[in-house]
């Protein structure tokens, strides 16, 4: 596993595609939400004093991160959607719970396969190795090329990740014509798209 900095670093460089999708507000929320939950699959070192689960365990898993990921998209979706289009904040009063559900479950579950990528990337060296594939498939997969405190991996990953954020942010190009669309797709009165 790679230090904090290298796993924030991993899931900004899956959240880029999220420039494809939204607007430029709402890919820098998605990019951000993504970050949050980035360590989701490290929720096992917490729930180890109560549950009988090890690290690099059941919470390591794609089907652990995609359960996590859909069940709190519903949730999201049933929850939040009034209170989004009631806010000011969001340029947009028709958001569907379809598009918060899509949000939602999208930002947790690139966090979470972001996390699980960058363990695989570097597990031996310190931790166990994963099986992200389990109960598919229960060998471990290792690809171990990354070292856990390697600054130049950890914080250059880091540095590349928001270099490639602020090259989309400067970038002046619309996302695609999705059903997901948060926003308008004209360009505000300032000049700037959502």
């Amino acid at each position: 596993m790679v230090d904090v900095t290298g796993h924030l670093a991993m899931a900004l460089l899956f959240a880029a595609p999220a420039w494809l999708v939204w607007g430029r507000r709402a890919a820098l929320v998605f990019a951000s939400f993504t970050l949050v939950t980035a360590m989701l699959p490290d929720t096992d070192l917490v729930l180890q004093g109560v549950l009988p689960i090890s690290h690099h365990g059941v919470t390591h898993t794609v089907l652990f991160v995609a359960l996590s990921s859909v069940l709190a998209g519903a949730v999201a979706a049933r929850y939040l959607t009034d209170w989004f289009n009631a806010t000011r904040w969001i340029r947009s009063t028709d958001i569907g719970s379809e598009a918060v559900f899509v949000f939602a479950t999208a930002g947790l579950l690139t966090g979470g396969i972001s996390h699980l990528f960058a363990d695989i990337l570097s597990a031996p060296d310190i931790a166990p190795p994963l099986s992200p594939f389990w109960p598919v498939y229960s060998d471990p997969v290792i690809v171990d090329v990354i070292y856990y405190d390697s600054p130049v991996w950890n914080f250059g990953l880091f540095g590349v990740a928001v270099a490639l954020h602020l090259l989309l942010v400067w970038n002046d190009r619309y996302p695609l014509e999705t059903r997901y669309r948060i926003g308008s797709t004209e360009p505000s009165a300032t000049g700037t798209d959502d």
